[in-house]
C-alpha cells in the first residue's frame, strides 16, 4: 500500500475546484497506489475529523461541476470559534492528521490557506497547497484555479450590458470582484471593450473619468461602460486611507485612536463606492447612470476548458511531488510547467498588477481612461 494523503478546500469557492480534486486524486490512487481521504468543510472539517474517502465512485463524474464537494470554509487553525469561544485548535488538527495516519495534507485555497498551511508545516506537518482563487492574486504562480471563469463570466455579462448602455444612452457601471487586486476588472475590461476600467492599484479621480465619458459623448459615442473592481479606491481616499495606517502605529493613544476610527469609516464607506461614484457621474456629466454588480456569480457554474485543465495539470503534479516526498510548497504554474514553491514565498505575498504589465500598456494605447490621467 503507497501513502495516504488528506485533502481539504479553504477559503471562497472557485470553478475548478472539483477538477483538481479529481486530478488529485486519480493520479494518486492509479499512478502512485495511495489512499485518499478528504476533509469535509476546509479546516473546520479536519478538526471536527468529518472525512469521506475519495475513491474512484467518489471522484467520477465532477471534472465538470462548479464548487466543491467537500464543502469549505474560512476558519483559520489557530484562530477557530469554537463555543463561542476563538481557540487555538492546531493540536486537535494534527491528532487527526496522525490519526488517519497521512504522510501528506493537500489544501486548495488562496493566501489566506497558504498563511494556515504555513502554520501546520511549523509544527511538522508534511503540507502542499494548490493555488485557487478567482481573484488570481497569489504570487509565484502564473495563474490561479478559477481566475479564468470568472474573467469569462465577467467578459460575459460586459457584452450583455452593451446593448441596454446603447438603447439607453446611459453610463453602465460594472462591478466585478478581486479583492484588492485588478486583474478580473482589467481582463474583463479589455476583453468586454470598456470604457473606463478602474483598479486598485491606480487610484482615481472621479473628474478625470467624467471628462472621459464627456469626451466620448461629444465624440458622438452614445454610452459608456466603466468597469470597477470591488477593491478600486478614489484619489483622496487612498491618502487618507495611507494617512490612518500611519496613525494607527502612533505611539500617541489619542492620534493611534484616530487612525484606527478613520480605517473603520473608510471600510464602511467602500461597501458602497461603486454606487456613490455612480451618482457623481451623474451629476457631473448630465447622464443617466446604472449599476451592475456581479457578486458571487463569478464564482458560479461550469468551470471553463481552461480551469479543468489547469486544476488537473496541478493536481496530478502534487501526486508526483508527494510521492517525491516533498512539502511545505505551493505546487505552482510557471510558464507552463509545474513547479514547487516555497509556502514562505508564497504566504503574505500578494500578486497584484504591476504599473508596466502588458494588459495596461494595452488599455493606455486603447485610450481606455484608467481615472489617473
Amino acid at each position: 500500500m503507497g501513502k495516504q494523503i488528506g485533502i481539504l478546500t479553504a477559503g471562497g469557492d472557485s470553478p475548478g475546484l472539483n477538477a483538481a480534486i479529481r486530478g488529485l486524486g486519480k493520479a494518486a490512487m492509479r499512478t502512485h497506489d495511495m489512499t485518499v481521504v478528504g476533509f469535509r468543510d476546509g479546516f473546520r472539517g479536519l478538526m471536527q475529523n468529518r472525512f469521506i474517502r475519495l475513491d474512484s465512485n467518489a471522484l467520477s463524474g465532477i471534472l465538470t461541476q462548479g464548487g466543491t464537494l467537500l464543502g469549505t470554509g474560512r476558519d483559520k487553525p489557530h484562530k477557530m470559534d469554537v463555543g463561542g469561544k476563538v481557540l487555538d485548535m492546531t493540536d486537535l488538527m494534527i491528532e487527526n492528521i496522525h490519526s488517519h495516519q497521512l504522510d501528506a495534507l493537500v489544501c486548495l485555497g488562496g493566501g489566506g490557506t497558504a498563511k494556515n498551511a504555513m502554520r501546520l508545516a511549523a509544527k511538522g506537518v508534511p503540507v502542499l497547497t494548490l493555488p485557487k482563487t478567482i481573484d488570481n492574486d497569489l504570487a509565484h504562480t502564473d495563474t490561479t484555479i478559477g481566475f479564468d471563469t470568472a474573467l469569462g463570466i465577467a467578459t460575459e455579462a460586459i457584452d450583455r450590458l452593451h446593448s441596454t448602455a446603447h438603447s439607453h444612452h446611459r453610463i453602465v457601471v460594472v462591478e466585478v470582484m478581486g479583492h484588492n487586486t485588478g486583474w478580473i476588472a482589467l481582463g474583463s475590461g479589455l476583453a468586454g471593450g470598456g470604457d473606463v476600467i478602474l483598479i486598485p492599484e491606480i487610484p482615481y479621480r472621479t473628474q478625470v473619468i467624467a471628462d472621459a465619458i464627456q469626451h466620448r459623448s461629444a465624440s458622438g459615442s452614445r454610452f459608456s461602460i466603466v468597469v470597477i473592481s470591488e477593491g478600486a479606491i478614489s484619489q483622496e481616499a487612498s491618502a487618507e486611507r495611507e494617512q490612518a495606517v500611519r496613525e494607527k502605529k502612533s505611539d500617541d493613544p489619542d492620534i493611534a485612536s484616530r487612525g484606527k476610527a478613520t480605517l473603520e469609516r473608510l471600510t464602511r464607506e467602500a461597501k458602497d463606492h461603486t454606487a456613490t461614484l455612480s451618482r457623481h457621474l451623474e451629476e457631473l456629466t448630465g447622464l443617466e447612470s446604472r449599476v451592475t454588480i456581479l457578486g458571487h456569480v463569478q464564482r458560479g457554474g461550469t468551470p471553463s476548458p481552461a480551469d479543468r485543465l489547469l486544476a488537473t495539470r496541478l493536481g496530478t503534479a502534487c501526486a508526483d511531488m508527494i510521492a517525491d516526498g516533498k512539502s511545505g510548497v505551493m505546487v505552482a504554474m510557471q510558464n507552463g510547467e509545474c513547479v514547487p514553491v516555497p509556502l514562505e514565498e508564497v504566504a503574505g505575498n500578494r500578486k497584484t498588477v504591476p504599473a508596466d504589465h502588458p494588459w495596461l500598456l494595452t488599455a493606455r494605447n486603447l485610450k481606455v481612461s484608467l481615472g489617473d490621467e
